[in-house]
């Protein structure tokens, strides 16, 4: 599976990618992706391998121009019912990613535009949702120029580092979505 934009490709993880992607992961730009930093090149390496088998729903974004990797993007269907048994597989939460060096060029724009389209036109997606920290103004701009809608505040929603004594560091998180009826 291969998407592609103006200037990007968003395709599965390749062998080779390892060092970009340490790159952006030695040293995660928010609290959310924590778990996924990376120490070493070989961690990298390691972990490149696991996402290349992931070819539908997980993607390296990529420039078209010098084929480096900038970033992920990713989704994976879930049930409308949170029992799951006899619902249909139609929404979606995305997470994308970023290297910093990168950002305020429009490219997490272009990645999660063509990606948001890929999931309610080639995959049945009727319901996409994505959380972001109330720090995390960038991401919250982005989802609003998805034209996504923001449905509400999480107070101390979810921990994903320690504070300095030790106890969790809760995040305010906000919730944005948008259907397929209202995607352009």
């Amino acid at each position: 599976m291969r998407i592609e934009t103006e200037r990007l490709i968003l395709r599965p993880f390749q062998e080779g990618d390892a060092e970009d992607v340490f790159e952006y992961l030695n040293e995660p730009a928010v609290n959310c992706f924590a778990g996924m930093k990376l120490h070493s090149l070989e961690e990298a390496r390691e972990e490149v391998i696991k996402r290349s088998y992931e070819t539908e729903y997980y993607f390296a974004i990529v420039l078209k121009e010098s084929g480096k990797v900038i970033g992920e993007i990713d989704a994976y269907p879930e049930p409308a019912d949170e029992h799951g048994a006899d619902s249909e597989m139609d929404t979606f939460s995305p997470c994308w990613m970023l290297n910093k060096t990168y950002h305020g060029k429009g490219y997490a724009y272009e990645a999660a535009y063509a990606f948001f389209d890929y999931l309610f036109k080639d995959k049945g997606a009727r319901r996409v949702y994505a959380y972001t920290e109330d720090y995390n103004k960038s991401s919250q701009h982005l989802c609003e120029k998805l034209g996504m809608r923001q449905e509400g505040l999480f107070k101390e929603f979810i921990s994903f580092v320690k504070n300095p004594d030790g106890t969790p560091h809760y995040e305010d998180t906000y919730q944005y979505a948008i259907l397929r009826k209202e995607w352009k």
